[in-house]
Protein backbone atom coordinates (compact mmCIF):
# COMPACT_ATOMS: atom_id res chain seq x y z
CA UNK A 1 0.00 0.00 0.00
CA UNK A 2 1.57 3.44 -0.91
CA UNK A 3 2.07 5.93 1.36
CA UNK A 4 0.57 9.99 0.32
CA UNK A 5 1.85 12.73 1.38
CA UNK A 6 1.89 16.44 0.67
CA UNK A 7 4.64 18.02 -1.10
CA UNK A 8 5.31 21.94 -0.56
CA UNK A 9 7.09 24.77 -1.56
CA UNK A 10 10.26 27.10 -0.29
CA UNK A 11 7.16 29.05 1.05
CA UNK A 12 6.14 26.48 3.13
CA UNK A 13 2.67 26.06 0.95
CA UNK A 14 1.23 23.11 -0.59
CA UNK A 15 1.62 22.42 -3.71
CA UNK A 16 0.57 18.81 -4.53
CA UNK A 17 0.86 15.47 -3.44
CA UNK A 18 3.46 12.40 -3.96
CA UNK A 19 3.23 8.82 -3.40
CA UNK A 20 5.87 7.57 -1.01
CA UNK A 21 7.25 3.50 -1.74
CA UNK A 22 6.11 1.42 1.30
CA UNK A 23 9.42 -0.43 1.14
CA UNK A 24 11.37 2.89 1.75
CA UNK A 25 8.65 4.77 4.16
CA UNK A 26 6.35 2.60 4.98
CA UNK A 27 9.04 0.04 7.21
CA UNK A 28 8.18 -1.34 10.34
CA UNK A 29 10.65 -0.09 13.11
CA UNK A 30 13.20 -2.79 14.88
CA UNK A 31 14.91 -0.82 17.73
CA UNK A 32 17.20 -3.59 18.05
CA UNK A 33 18.66 -3.30 14.84
CA UNK A 34 18.47 0.52 14.94
CA UNK A 35 20.74 0.58 18.38
CA UNK A 36 23.26 -2.31 16.34
CA UNK A 37 23.82 0.01 13.03
CA UNK A 38 24.26 3.32 15.26
CA UNK A 39 26.50 1.63 17.59
CA UNK A 40 28.70 -0.06 14.61
CA UNK A 41 28.50 3.79 12.98
CA UNK A 42 29.91 5.70 16.02
CA UNK A 43 32.43 3.24 17.07
CA UNK A 44 34.06 2.86 13.52
CA UNK A 45 34.13 6.83 13.41
CA UNK A 46 35.64 6.76 17.19
CA UNK A 47 39.07 8.29 17.07
CA UNK A 48 41.91 7.33 19.16
CA UNK A 49 43.44 9.87 21.17
CA UNK A 50 44.45 9.15 24.32
CA UNK A 51 47.66 7.33 24.90
CA UNK A 52 50.08 6.47 27.82
CA UNK A 53 53.75 5.16 27.63
CA UNK A 54 54.90 2.48 28.81
CA UNK A 55 58.41 1.52 30.34
CA UNK A 56 60.05 0.75 27.42
CA UNK A 57 59.14 3.85 25.70
CA UNK A 58 59.49 6.71 28.76
CA UNK A 59 63.05 8.48 28.89
CA UNK A 60 65.48 7.72 30.45
CA UNK A 61 65.78 4.70 33.34
CA UNK A 62 69.02 2.89 31.33
CA UNK A 63 71.21 3.02 34.36
CA UNK A 64 70.34 0.93 37.86
CA UNK A 65 69.51 3.56 40.28
CA UNK A 66 71.44 2.01 42.87
CA UNK A 67 73.47 -1.35 43.67
CA UNK A 68 71.43 -4.47 44.30
CA UNK A 69 72.56 -4.75 47.53
CA UNK A 70 74.19 -3.34 50.72
CA UNK A 71 71.98 -0.09 50.68
CA UNK A 72 69.08 -1.51 53.18
CA UNK A 73 66.45 0.15 50.31
CA UNK A 74 64.68 -2.14 48.33
CA UNK A 75 66.58 -3.34 44.70
CA UNK A 76 65.88 -1.40 41.83
CA UNK A 77 66.63 -1.98 37.95
CA UNK A 78 65.18 1.61 36.43
CA UNK A 79 63.57 4.70 37.33
CA UNK A 80 61.49 4.16 34.17
CA UNK A 81 59.40 1.28 36.33
CA UNK A 82 55.40 1.85 36.69
CA UNK A 83 56.38 2.32 40.61
CA UNK A 84 58.49 5.52 40.21
CA UNK A 85 57.06 8.54 39.69
CA UNK A 86 57.74 9.85 36.24
CA UNK A 87 58.23 5.91 35.04
CA UNK A 88 56.16 4.07 32.31
CA UNK A 89 52.24 3.10 32.40
CA UNK A 90 50.77 -0.11 33.30
CA UNK A 91 47.82 -1.03 31.46
CA UNK A 92 46.80 2.35 29.86
CA UNK A 93 45.02 3.46 27.07
CA UNK A 94 46.97 2.94 23.62
CA UNK A 95 46.84 4.57 20.62
CA UNK A 96 46.31 1.60 18.75
CA UNK A 97 43.59 0.07 20.66
CA UNK A 98 40.93 -1.23 17.78
CA UNK A 99 37.27 -0.46 18.12
CA UNK A 100 36.00 -1.42 14.57
CA UNK A 101 32.98 -2.93 14.51
CA UNK A 102 31.33 -4.74 11.73
CA UNK A 103 27.47 -5.02 10.19
CA UNK A 104 25.99 -6.31 7.35
CA UNK A 105 24.95 -4.33 4.04
CA UNK A 106 21.58 -5.25 4.59
CA UNK A 107 21.34 -4.74 7.74
CA UNK A 108 22.53 -1.03 8.16
CA UNK A 109 20.29 -0.59 4.79
CA UNK A 110 17.13 -1.82 6.32
CA UNK A 111 18.30 0.43 9.86
CA UNK A 112 18.56 3.98 8.01
CA UNK A 113 14.95 2.89 6.35
CA UNK A 114 13.26 2.38 9.35
CA UNK A 115 14.17 5.36 10.75
CA UNK A 116 13.20 6.78 7.64
CA UNK A 117 9.37 5.28 7.90
CA UNK A 118 9.41 6.73 11.66
CA UNK A 119 9.66 9.83 10.88
CA UNK A 120 7.26 9.74 8.21
CA UNK A 121 5.03 8.07 10.38
CA UNK A 122 5.16 10.63 13.27
CA UNK A 123 4.88 13.73 11.25
CA UNK A 124 8.68 14.97 11.77
CA UNK A 125 9.11 14.66 7.65
CA UNK A 126 8.52 16.91 4.44
CA UNK A 127 8.84 16.89 1.19
CA UNK A 128 9.90 19.62 -1.01
CA UNK A 129 9.38 20.20 -5.18
CA UNK A 130 13.12 21.74 -4.83
CA UNK A 131 15.17 23.57 -2.36
CA UNK A 132 17.72 26.09 -3.83
CA UNK A 133 19.79 29.39 -2.93
CA UNK A 134 19.95 31.80 -5.53
CA UNK A 135 22.58 33.59 -3.63
CA UNK A 136 25.24 32.62 -0.36
CA UNK A 137 22.87 34.01 1.66
CA UNK A 138 22.55 32.63 5.27
CA UNK A 139 19.88 35.22 6.60
CA UNK A 140 17.77 34.04 3.34
CA UNK A 141 17.70 30.46 3.94
CA UNK A 142 17.05 30.89 7.68
CA UNK A 143 13.84 32.39 6.55
CA UNK A 144 13.18 29.63 4.94
CA UNK A 145 13.55 27.40 7.78
CA UNK A 146 11.82 30.08 9.86
CA UNK A 147 8.79 29.48 7.25
CA UNK A 148 8.53 25.46 8.18
CA UNK A 149 8.94 25.72 10.94
CA UNK A 150 5.87 28.39 11.96
CA UNK A 151 3.56 27.04 9.28
CA UNK A 152 4.11 22.94 8.70
CA UNK A 153 6.32 21.66 12.00
CA UNK A 154 4.06 24.42 14.53
CA UNK A 155 7.33 25.24 16.88
CA UNK A 156 6.44 27.04 19.49
CA UNK A 157 8.79 30.48 20.11
CA UNK A 158 11.96 30.13 21.22
CA UNK A 159 12.04 26.60 20.67
CA UNK A 160 15.86 24.69 19.86
CA UNK A 161 15.70 24.06 16.23
CA UNK A 162 16.57 20.55 14.76
CA UNK A 163 16.31 19.90 11.34
CA UNK A 164 18.06 17.61 9.06
CA UNK A 165 17.97 18.46 5.32
CA UNK A 166 18.58 16.16 2.43
CA UNK A 167 19.37 17.19 -1.55
CA UNK A 168 19.66 15.01 -4.50
CA UNK A 169 22.96 16.55 -4.67
CA UNK A 170 25.91 18.23 -3.29
CA UNK A 171 24.84 22.18 -3.97
CA UNK A 172 27.23 25.01 -2.86
CA UNK A 173 25.45 28.04 -2.53
CA UNK A 174 22.79 26.05 -0.28
CA UNK A 175 25.72 24.21 2.07
CA UNK A 176 27.28 27.51 2.09
CA UNK A 177 23.80 29.34 3.11
CA UNK A 178 23.23 26.61 6.06
CA UNK A 179 26.15 25.44 7.56
CA UNK A 180 26.36 28.77 10.18
CA UNK A 181 22.66 27.82 11.21
CA UNK A 182 22.41 26.27 14.59
CA UNK A 183 20.67 23.01 14.58
CA UNK A 184 20.88 22.83 10.90
CA UNK A 185 22.30 19.98 8.94
CA UNK A 186 22.80 20.15 4.99
CA UNK A 187 23.63 16.47 3.70
CA UNK A 188 23.02 14.73 0.05
CA UNK A 189 21.62 11.25 -0.83
CA UNK A 190 25.26 9.40 -0.66
CA UNK A 191 26.11 11.17 2.89
CA UNK A 192 22.55 9.55 4.51
CA UNK A 193 23.63 8.02 7.88
CA UNK A 194 21.73 6.47 10.52
CA UNK A 195 23.06 8.86 13.37
CA UNK A 196 22.08 12.18 11.33
CA UNK A 197 18.63 10.74 10.77
CA UNK A 198 18.27 9.72 14.90
CA UNK A 199 20.50 13.38 15.93
CA UNK A 200 17.79 15.77 14.50
CA UNK A 201 14.10 15.73 15.20
CA UNK A 202 12.47 16.94 11.74
CA UNK A 203 13.88 15.90 8.16
CA UNK A 204 13.10 17.73 5.11
CA UNK A 205 13.58 16.30 1.66
CA UNK A 206 13.97 17.51 -1.92
CA UNK A 207 11.41 15.65 -4.45
CA UNK A 208 14.62 14.76 -6.30
CA UNK A 209 16.13 13.08 -3.45
CA UNK A 210 12.77 11.07 -2.46
CA UNK A 211 13.18 9.80 -6.25
CA UNK A 212 16.46 8.94 -6.02
CA UNK A 213 15.97 7.37 -2.48
CA UNK A 214 13.19 5.09 -3.79
CA UNK A 215 15.35 4.04 -6.78
CA UNK A 216 18.10 2.80 -5.00
CA UNK A 217 16.46 1.52 -2.14
CA UNK A 218 12.73 0.28 -3.33
CA UNK A 219 13.73 -2.17 -5.55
Amino acid sequence: MSIKIKVYNQNAEADGEMELSPKVFGMKVNQDLVHQATVTQMANERQVIAHTKDRSEVRGGGRKPWRQKGTGRARHGSSRSPIWIGGGVTFGPRNDRNFKKRINKKMKQNAILMVLSDKAANDNFIILDKLEAAAFKTKVFNKIIDGFEAKIFKSKKGAKRSFLIIVDKGDEKLSCSARNLTGIKLINTENINIVDLLKYKNLILNKAAVEKLTERYGK
